[in-house]
């Protein structure tokens, strides 16, 4: 690599400092003369990053060469000592970090003041280099805050708020499929309660009229078709909800229309034709046919039973009376922290009995027993089903409400056609 470069229109020789040997004992003769072993050949080219080192013009390169010419002429002359090959190695690794930085290259002459010359004693100028830039703060990252915990006293909600460490609580159904425990969740006492209050209003919807009993009966079925869908594990489905509610609203809209006593006919009129409609609309379907299939069998089996539930509408009113009160104390009875036999005996003692009770007052008699044993039976085989396959809560208040008074449905209307 030549080391000539041009400054101003003069030529550069970085060696021309007043010496004419290694010794630095020559008299300045202008040539370059035979480099000595200590003298490292260095990159004085320009180069294209400039922005980290300061510029050094020719009148400053100029000015330290005169100084350090002034320097040298009180020196005595001091006899070469050849360096060592290991000595040679460090001085020119020492030499090539020192000039192989970027700061080491000159730049074109600027016409600026020069700056007053320097006393070096260094056999060559070196220019100054710029200090290292302060490396940039780093911020430390701040920890998240921990989720706040439920109190144990408490009983949180099935789900806890999202968090970025992941949900630290499980709901029950999930805690008792870990745990390898029984797939059947009773729904506890709440569930219970809300059946109890909607077989009352069903029963007081009988006593006093047709329409009366309108207002609970399409609550209940509303919530037979969404309890249904989610219990299957198909959620969300609006259109198959919605087509199980109104295939239950049909079936009271033409059992009103029909009376009371062509009831068995408007119920299962209406559930043919709903039956029909759900198999066209699932042959439109373009899921697979494993997953039409399902979708199939669900919505059957939800319109199904919110058309079966228009039994209460069709059946004698006593007997609507007599079966709202035996499910509503049959489980309540279910619901108690008993042992499983004992509570099902309990509970079956408690629908006959309610019905023993409400029967004395619609002039039953013993009838009302029979009755309220009967719809006590299907109201825990209901509430058997909305317990099955680790149900959720959500399964719990809609399905767990709505079955018991659901399944109780038929009974009523049978033994109530023949017993009363």
């Amino acid at each position: 690599m030549s080391n000539d470069q041009y400054y101003g229109g003069q030529q550069y020789d970085p060696y021309a400092n007043g010496t004419g040997n290694a010794n630095g004992t020559g008299s300045g003769s202008g040539h370059q003369e035979q480099q000595g072993p200590d003298v490292t050949q260095t990159w004085e080219g320009q180069t294209w990053d400039t922005q980290f080192q300061p510029a050094v013009t020719y009148e400053q390169v100029r000015a330290d060469r005169a100084q350090a010419a002034q320097g040298r002429q009180g020196h005595q002359q001091q006899p070469h000592q050849p360096q060592q090959p290991y000595e040679a190695y460090a001085s020119s690794q020492a030499s090539y970090e020192s000039y192989g930085t970027p700061a080491a290259y000159y730049a074109e002459p600027q016409h600026q003041q020069p700056q007053p010359p320097q006393a070096q004693p260094q056999h060559q100028s070196q220019p100054v280099a710029a200090p290292a830039p302060a490396p940039a703060p780093v911020a430390e990252p701040v920890p998240a805050p921990p989720a706040p915990s439920a109190p144990s006293g408490e009983a949180g909600p099935g789900w806890s708020s999202p968090t970025t460490s992941g949900n630290t609580r499980i709901t029950d159904a999930q805690r008792a499929r870990a745990e390898g425990r029984s797939p059947v969740i009773e729904p506890g006492m709440q569930p219970a309660a809300l059946t109890a209050v909607l077989g009352l209003l069903l029963a007081g919807g009988a006593a006093l009229g047709t329409y009366a009993l309108l207002v609970p009966l399409v609550l209940l079925q509303g919530l037979t078709a969404a309890g249904w869908f989610r219990l299957n594990g198909m959620w969300p489905a609006r259109q198959g909800i919605a087509l199980a509610f109104a295939g239950g609203l049909a079936a009271d809209a033409a059992l009103l229309v029909t009376g009371r006593e062509n009831a068995a006919a408007a119920i299962f009129g209406t559930l043919g034709v709903w039956v029909l409609l759900c198999l066209v609309l699932q042959l439109r379907s373009h899921a697979d046919p494993d997953e039409r299939m399902y979708g199939l069998m669900a919505t059957i089996a939800s319109a199904a039973l919110a058309v079966v539930a228009t039994g209460h509408l069709g059946a004698d009113p006593d007997a609507v009376v007599v079966g709202g009160v035996a499910v509503a104390a049959a489980v309540l009875a279910r619901a108690l922290p008993l042992p499983g036999p004992v509570s099902l005996i309990a509970a079956l003692l408690a629908s006959a009995g309610a019905g023993i009770a409400a029967g004395g007052l619609a002039d039953l008699g013993s009838s009302g027993a029979l009755l309220g044993l009967g719809a006590g039976v299907c109201a825990l085989v209901g509430l058997r089903v909305a317990s099955y396959d680790y149900p959720s809560r959500f399964v719990h208040m809609t399905a767990g409400v709505a079955l018991p008074l659901t399944a109780a449905a038929p009974a009523v209307y049978l033994l109530g056609r023949a017993l009363v």
